[in-house]
């Protein structure tokens, strides 16, 4: 198994990543089927393919502000622009020629990239990192307005799966999980990315 690989939910043109946000965005945007006012379009916004790192972010959706965890199925073509044009969140030596390279690339790029531990079912530490995409600029008018196949609140579903956690039950609670599979990323892409 590779350290850095993307695992998600997807099919022939779409992929599934998840956002938390209070209700006052959350709702708007499942009716709405797209992100609408107090949503910020001048603010980052991380997308996450990985549910479990979302759970372990959200905390099931119990931390405040990230009370509704939304399912939010977005275009290939749309998250693999964002991979295009971003830039790790933190220099890395072995990604960028130098410190200044990176810096240059991070004033250019409207997308940040950043690998962080992937999560178990108990939202434990795994020996392999999973992917976080932070959208700014000219990337979050086009996550809003091109990218997005449908918005959908999964709060319940999920607190369903923690309640089976709690008891036990974790054959239900993996069965209740999305399937998630390694996404295929080209060499280009991967370079971009950090990408094992």
């Amino acid at each position: 198994m590779k350290e850095k690989e993307i695992r998600a939910s997807y099919d022939h043109d779409s992929i599934v990543v998840y956002q938390a946000y209070r209700k006052e965005i959350a709702l708007p945007a499942v009716e709405n089927q797209q992100f609408v006012a107090p949503f910020k379009l001048e603010r980052m916004t991380w997308i996450k393919p990985s549910f479990l790192w979302m759970m372990y972010r959200s905390g099931w959706g119990g931390k405040e502000g990230q009370e509704h965890i939304l399912k939010i199925r977005i275009s290939k073509a749309g998250f693999e622009w964002a991979m295009e044009n971003s830039c790790l969140s933190h220099y890395d030596e072995k990604l960028y020629a130098s410190y200044e390279t990176w810096k240059q690339l991070m004033a250019k790029t409207p997308v940040r990239i950043q690998w962080d531990p992937e999560k178990d079912i108990y939202l434990m530490n795994l020996p392999y990192r999973s992917i976080q995409i932070g959208l700014s600029g000219i990337a979050v008018p086009k996550y809003v307005n091109e990218w997005i196949h449908s918005i959908e609140d999964i709060t319940d579903h999920c607190k369903v799966i923690q309640e089976m956690i709690a008891k036990g039950d974790l054959e239900t609670a993996k069965a209740l999980m999305p399937k998630e599979d390694i996404y295929p990323v080209s060499e280009h892409l991967r370079e971009i990315i950090g990408h094992s």
